[in-house]
């Protein structure tokens, strides 16, 4: 069992993260990807020695690590744990009673999208309710696994990496921002989401975390039992 943070450690992870620029940074690559800095600084639309003052920061605060291959840096989210605390930060946000409407549109990220490098929005959400129907997910103290069938049935749709045992793959339930419910994350969520998109049943949209689910995908999960709110 972790400790309970102190007030320090709470005050010091806010501070991090009530900066805009950083908080461009960190949204920039809570879908799991690894960016250089001057891509970085071009999505948070700030100078690369600004871009590099907050890497430094976020870096020092342990929410990014950075991955070095010869002269080239690349930076990404340090865990699985700290893009989870990211994605479930607008979950803390009291909704006002005439929030004014976003200025990006949304629904595309609502409907599916990456969290870290696992399936979110409605659609994760409903892949996660249609394994657990089917009970082809058994519900553990600390995770989330397929039962016999569940990883019989995916590894014959071609959602399993060849070869994998997927009952050995260790899941977890991630509560969605959106959906105020749980989709499927860990490793076992990671792997399923790869697949999803090496079949071609989802699409990624260059520069968004979103997922366009394709007329094959469509079909292949009905036949799964995955039931679409259209």
């Amino acid at each position: 069992m972790h400790a309970a943070p102190t007030r320090y450690q709470l005050a010091e992870i806010g501070s991090l993260l009530a900066d805009p620029s950083r908080a461009a940074i960190l949204l920039a690559l809570v879908d799991g990807r690894a960016r250089p800095a001057g891509e970085l600084a071009r999505m948070a639309g700030i100078a690369p020695s600004t871009a590099s003052a907050h890497l430094g920061r976020l870096l020092e605060g342990g929410l990014l690590q950075v991955l070095e291959q010869g002269r080239h840096r690349y930076f990404r989210v340090a865990s699985d744990h700290v893009a989870q605390v990211l994605e479930a930060l607008p979950l803390l946000r009291v909704p006002h009673a005439c929030a004014p409407e976003p200025a990006v549109d949304t629904r595309p990220l609502a409907f599916a999208r990456t969290c870290y490098r696992h399936l979110a929005g409605r659609l994760g959400v409903a892949f996660y309710e249609g394994l657990r129907r089917q009970a082809w997910i058994e519900l553990g103290e600390q995770a989330v696994r397929l039962s016999t069938t569940g990883a019989e049935a995916l590894q014959a749709a071609g959602l399993l990496p060849h070869g994998t045992a997927g009952q050995v793959l260790a899941g977890r339930g991630c509560l969605d921002w959106t959906e105020r419910r749980f989709h499927l994350g860990g490793a076992l969520g990671v792997a399923v989401t790869e697949q999803l998109v090496r079949r071609d049943w989802l699409r990624r949209h260059d520069g968004s975390r979103a997922l366009l689910l394709t007329p094959p995908g469509r079909s292949g999960l009905r036949r799964l039992g995955i039931v679409l709110d259209d």
